[in-house]
């Protein structure tokens, strides 16, 4: 194009020195026109209906009883869901629906369904605790509520009654419509008019500054993430085989579940995470295709179990939540030589997607975690001058594109503190973006403690410290683990003839928090150090305990 070679954009690195910011090497994306009414439900069914090869089949398949479900009776259950949520249930556009379940087959027909209805979706981990799911629930402000017989009893009253996707009556309600009624749901369906710019979910971030914040995606977000995978779906003679690790209720098992449905790939759904168990359903269902945190690749690398199982059918394993070390990305290639091992990254705040390896030549640029996802642009942003940088130096990353969270529900200040007024979006990490246009994520400069993937802010576990009685102060900061990435540590001052021991630090914290948030070491110290104003110097605290190097 002519254009292109006026344009001062290198077409190595992305990088325009005019603007000082990179611009995405992908293909350009596709959208509908914004004002166009469309939910991202919809639009990933389209994308389905017209450019699937296999229009019918195989959806979703539960690994561990193999019930599965073709496209035609997804979307049947689909329009089965909606009718009755709609017509029955009466739930209309922008309520909110709070989700607390595991991995099911259900769970996507219910987001499908709710989309549908323009209906905000918000799913929680179920393993939290209560009083963290209250805190959820305040700023979500749900109408209704969808949970499962085991975790059912966290919920309060909602105006409307909670629904278990477990239970004999929403067996009934997933096959309730005959194919005349399903039309007739269709067509109520399309008085629904659900813009893009619409809240879509209200998905769970940890901040540094305490408790949880809710991230508000539109449905323009989901499309836009959709999008930028359907140029380099690859052509095949059979439909992907997905197997997810990921939950749903994680960004990155979210969009996955559309994104998915998009490409007519086949997912398999795990329930919870088993090793063994995953490697059987490799096995058993040809899986072709894994979505994983770090924890299940350095396992896969160390243990003997997978030699015990035929995964020839395994391609590719996408990795994303937190960066993997070079040394666990060299055993797994030796290892698994016939497999392709593609980092990913993201933020909830950016739809789970800001940079990715899309082919098996960029999967082997180790360390990286890929180039930016289509449509973006970033900047490398000095933290003490403000000056965007040019490739190879390292400062805070910010992006901005249609994959932006709207902002943090109820939260303004946190909003304009993490969004600038020109849509940047402060990602608060450590990176650079080389020559070939190559992202690399060096540490975080928020104070997030990655756990197998998951987030744990130490403001929320130093609080909990602070209300022990035996406790004069606290701190928290990251244990390197090879196993899990990170663990909090706890560094504490004891009240005056406190006799609270270690056990009785971690027991405290354990009983009030989600498994993945427990306290894993402490340390008693005199005092936390800290500055003038008050915050906690962790550096300093570093300093005190050597940490064993870390390869994340």
């Amino acid at each position: 194009m002519d254009q292109q070679t006026k344009s001062p954009i290198n077409q190595t690195s992305g990088f325009n020195p005019k603007s000082r910011t990179f611009r995405s090497l992908r293909p350009p994306i596709h959208l509908p026109p914004e004002e166009t009414p469309f939910s991202a439900a919809e639009y990933a069914l389209s994308l389905h209906a017209n450019h699937s090869p296999w229009p019918d089949s195989i959806a979703i398949i539960n690994s561990s009883t193999s019930h599965k479900l073709s496209y035609s009776e997804f979307i049947t259950r689909i329009e089965s869901v909606t009718s009755y949520l709609k017509n029955v249930t009466k739930l209309c556009k922008n309520d909110t629906a709070f989700i607390l379940c595991p991995n099911s087959i259900e769970v996507p027909v219910l987001y499908f369904s709710l989309l549908s209805l323009g209906v905000v979706i918000s799913p929680a981990n179920p393993i939290s605790s209560e009083s963290e799911i209250s805190h959820q629930i305040s700023l979500c402000s749900p109408v209704i509520a969808f949970a499962v017989s085991k975790t059912c009893h966290k919920l309060p009253k909602l105006k409307h009654r909670t629904i278990l996707i477990d239970s004999p009556e929403f067996d009934s309600i997933l096959t309730m419509s005959p194919p005349a009624a399903a039309a007739t749901a269709q067509r109520d369906l399309e008085k629904v008019r659900v813009s893009q710019s619409d809240s879509a979910a209200i998905m769970y971030s940890s901040g540094t500054t305490g408790r949880v914040k809710g991230v508000v995606l539109t449905h323009r977000n989901l499309m836009a993430v959709i999008a930028g995978y359907y140029p380099s779906k690859q052509e095949r003679n059979s439909p992907t085989v997905m197997l997810y690790t990921v939950p749903y209720f994680h960004v990155f098992g979210f969009f996955y579940s559309f994104k998915s449905i998009a490409l007519s790939e086949t997912v398999v759904v795990m329930e919870r995470f088993d090793l063994k168990n995953m490697l059987r359903a490799v096995e058993k269902f040809r899986v072709t295709e894994l979505a994983v945190a770090p924890p299940v690749v350095v396992a896969m690398t160390k243990s003997d179990l997978t030699d015990g199982y035929d995964l020839r059918s395994l391609e590719t394993v996408g990795c994303g939540g937190a960066p993997l070390g070079k040394d666990v990305m060299k055993v797994f290639s030796d290892r698994f030589p016939t497999v392709d091992l593609w980092q990913g990254y993201g933020l909830t705040e950016s739809t789970g997607v800001l940079s990715r390896s899309n082919d098996p030549e960029e999967s082997r640029h180790w360390g990286s975690v890929g180039r930016l996802t289509a449509a973006c642009e970033a900047k490398i942003v000095d933290a003490d001058t403000g000056d965007a940088l040019p490739p190879g130096k390292q400062g805070e990353l910010w992006v901005r594109g249609p994959i932006i969270m709207k902002g943090y529900v109820g939260d303004p200040e946190a909003t304009s503190t993490t969004l600038d007024p020109d849509g940047w979006l402060r990602t608060g990490d450590l990176c650079y973006i080389d020559d070939e246009g190559f992202v690399f994520v060096v540490d975080r400069l928020k104070e997030l403690i990655k756990y197998k993937g998951y987030q744990v802010a130490p403001a929320e576990l130093e609080q909990l410290l602070q209300s022990h009685p035996e406790i004069a102060d606290a701190a928290v900061i990251p244990y390197p683990d090879e196993e899990t990435g990170e663990v909090p540590m706890a560094f504490v001052v004891k009240q005056p003839k406190s006799r609270i021991n270690e056990r009785g630090v971690m027991d405290f914290v354990a009983k009030q928090v989600a498994p993945f948030k427990k306290v894993r070491r402490v340390e008693f110290v005199s005092a936390i150090p800290k500055s003038p104003a008050g915050k906690i110097l962790r550096k300093e605290l570093r300093k005190m305990f050597p940490m064993p190097s870390s390869k994340m």
